[in-house]
């Protein structure tokens, strides 16, 4: 296991630049399984979650070919099913929860598709009847295994329909797009998410022949097709990355630039963080945050608490809510953060506490914050990263404290930032990632 040691209170300055998006990734890769014909995907970020997800896809018999750092292309010719019967293949795919967007490209395709329970964070139930009602209601037949604790799905003749989610989930809604592209008649998915990685998506399926209208809106329309071919396919930045760079460069009153941001597909973010006081300038594409040695926490127009909640996009996202949490912990003045969509992503405050952070936790949804203004340095401590964007917000704490920290199982942040130590030093911080 490794860790990291961070020596805090350092300011930071340059630019930076955010990796390809990883919840985009993982749904445009699973979508290769589509064509038999290559597929180019650009800027795809080095990731362990994304190089977990090439592995198996090659594993099951796409041909992969690295073309350069971030661009590779996928030919899915031939697919051997007999792999998805293998103890590797379970191993494998339980260690990824993006795994469970190949069923739909393979129900569609080849009319079966099997898939242990994925994993992922520890972050509260992640229940998955979305995607197999889904499927239901396009005529396949599911079925779940509590002894091998597995899912198997087989329809051969994919029927389009009428269907309204029960929630918008964004897995869901890809994992349900993928497999109505080759039914057969038209299927309208209401309620579906609309984040911008659902709409590269559908981009990309409409470039490799699909018919999808309503793209950006929670009613999609898809009229099928009998085959899908290649194309060539360029991710979005990460706009995660972005948000924690954004927190980054405020919690430790840093000037950085954060470069080729997609600003129209940041949604709700940027103002969310002026909603805390941070102050910043959009400069073309980039985004730059000037020194803020205070920022300053707005309130509702009554003068009650502020409140930052998640929502389903255009909602802010909650993979953002700990780096807002953690921020606020410096600002000047109060707020509620109201985690509503998952029940145990607010659990690493005890960490923050204990480094010197004013916050109450109320119950698993909701923390208060009381800021400190930037009058007391939080203090350095030994910590452990429970999940991705928990890790990265305590990374965020230690860069800002007063003497060394330690974080450890750092794996969990290298799941979803791509050589975040090194990209850190270049622009000022003192980070070693020990073993």
């Amino acid at each position: 296991m490794s860790s990291f040691v961070i020596k805090g209170g350092k300011r930071l300055k340059g630019d930076i630049y955010p990796q390809g998006a990883k919840n985009e990734a993982l749904q445009i890769l699973c979508a290769t399984l589509l064509t038999p014909e290559k597929v180019i995907i650009h800027n795809i970020p080095n990731i362990l979650d994304v190089i977990k997800l090439i592995d198996l896809l090659e594993s099951t018999g796409v041909i992969v070919e690295k073309i350069n750092e971030s661009t590779y292309s996928f030919t899915a010719r031939d697919i051997n099913f007999d792999y998805f019967k293998t103890e590797e293949y379970r191993n494998k795919s339980t260690s990824l929860r993006g795994s469970i967007m190949m069923i739909g490209p393979l129900l569609a395709r080849f009319g079966k598709g099997y898939i242990p329970k994925p994993g992922g964070d520890k972050i509260g139930r992640r229940r998955v009847d979305t995607h197999f009602i889904g499927f239901e209601k396009l005529g396949a037949k599911f079925e779940f295994s509590h002894k091998e604790n597995s899912y198997k799905v087989k329809g051969k003749n994919l029927q389009g329909t009428s269907m309204l989610l029960d929630e918008a989930s964004v897995t869901g809604t890809a994992n349900i797009i993928m497999a109505a592209v080759l039914a057969k008649g038209t299927t309208t998915i209401y309620n579906a998410a609309c984040e911008p990685y659902i709409q590269q998506l559908c981009k990309m399926l409409v470039s490799m022949g699909a018919k999808i209208s309503g793209i950006a809106s929670n009613l999609l329309t898809i009229e099928g097709v009998t085959e899908l071919g290649g194309c060539t396919h360029h991710i979005l930045p990460d706009m995660i990355e972005v948000g924690s760079f954004i927190g980054l460069a405020a919690m430790t009153g840093s000037e950085i630039t954060i470069k080729n941001v997609s600003y129209e597909n940041l949604g709700i973010i940027p103002a969310s963080f002026r909603r805390l006081g941070i102050q910043f300038e959009k400069i073309g594409d980039d985004i730059y945050i000037p020194e803020n040695k205070h920022y300053e926490i707005e309130t509702f127009i009554d003068g009650s608490i502020m409140t930052i909640a998640d929502a389903p996009w255009p909602g802010l996202t909650p993979d953002l809510l700990s780096v807002f949490l953690v921020i606020a912990t410096q600002a000047k003045g109060s707020v509620l953060i109201h985690q509503k969509m998952f029940e145990s992503r607010l659990f690493f405050v005890d960490k923050l506490i204990d480094m010197g952070a004013q916050i109450i936790l109320c119950d698993p949804h909701r923390a208060s914050v009381v800021g400190l203004d930037n009058q007391i340095q939080l203090r350095a401590t030994n910590m452990i990263s429970p999940d991705i964007r928990a890790g990265v917000a305590l990374l965020i704490a230690a860069l800002s404290a007063d003497g060394i920290s330690t974080i450890h199982n750092i794996e969990q942040i290298d799941r979803g930032y791509q050589n975040i130590d090194l990209r850190l030093k270049a622009i000022g911080a003192d980070i070693t990632r020990v073993s």
